[in-house]
């Protein structure tokens, strides 16, 4: 199961938003959108991990070192939400949901989609 650390996502994030990058890359995108600072040593480590867990590839082609996601971001959500039911709510959706929809207001937009998507899995073809 694909269960990447908080700053494996970022990285992952970074990687899905941009495509295969190099570290200098990936270092200059964290630091335009975080608070703290992340030194770029730390950022070739971790995707060093990262490639040896086989959650991104490595292209050493060229002198510099071009790394891609291995694994969508739908995949990564899926595994990470999976864990999540089962772990947190003894593998009920149901009680997902519903403590996600008392926790945190959803817009009408979000009621609408989730309608939607309800009656699309009832065979409603709205």
């Amino acid at each position: 199961m694909i269960r990447p650390t908080n700053a494996e996502l970022a990285i992952l994030g970074v990687l899905w938003q941009r495509g295969p990058s190099t570290v200098r890359d990936v270092h200059d995108a964290l630091r335009a959108v975080r608070s703290e600072a992340v030194g770029y040593t730390t950022i070739l480590k971790l995707l060093q991990i990262m490639a040896e867990k086989e959650l991104v590839t490595r292209d050493t082609r060229a002198r510099t070192h071009v790394y891609a996601a291995a694994v969508s971001e739908a995949t990564t959500r899926g595994h990470l939400l999976s864990d999540l039911v089962e772990r947190a709510f003894g593998g009920s959706s149901l009680a997902l949901v519903l403590q996600a929809l008392s926790t945190t207001r959803a817009t009408p937009a979000e009621l609408d989609q989730i309608r939607r998507l309800l009656d699309k899995g009832n065979g409603d073809s709205r």
